[in-house]
This record gives structure tokens, sequence and C-alpha cells, in this order.
């Protein structure tokens, strides 16, 4: 399937935004494994869920993508 330019210019904020927050949430997740002094349960805890939610935010990704892709571009319009 082609992609026109519309729409790399529309998912690349998309994008742009769920790398940062799935950056965040790793680098969350590698802060509290440095820290020696944190029991083991809540360093557990600690990591898995912010690995959760950027697993979470890139099926959102996932989904936006495919929202443009099938042109429907403004989800407000649905409402």
């Amino acid at each position: 399937m082609v992609i026109s330019m519309e729409h790399w210019k529309k998912m690349a904020a998309p994008i742009i935004v769920a790398l940062i927050v799935v950056l965040y949430y790793i680098g969350i997740a590698v802060l509290i494994i440095s820290i020696p002094e944190i029991p083991a349960i809540f360093r557990i805890l600690m990591v898995v869920v912010p690995l959760i939610l950027a697993a979470v935010m890139i099926g959102v990704l996932i989904s936006r993508i495919k929202e443009i892709k099938g042109g429907e571009e403004d989800d407000l319009s649905k409402y």
C-alpha cells in the first residue's frame, strides 16, 4: 500500500509523541531497576507498570495510523 505524503504529514505528530512517551516509560523502568534499595516486589511492580503503559501506547499509535490510512483523520467528527 502506497502512503501519500499527506498521510505521512498527519502521522508524524502521533509517531513522535508515541516515541517520546514510550522512551519516557522505558526510562522510568530502567531508573527503577538501577535503585538497589527498593525491595524486589516493588521493583518488579514499578517496572511492569511502565512497560505495560508503553505497550498500550504502541497499540494506540497503531490504531491511530490505521485511522489515518483509512481516511478518518478527525475523530471528533463522529460526535
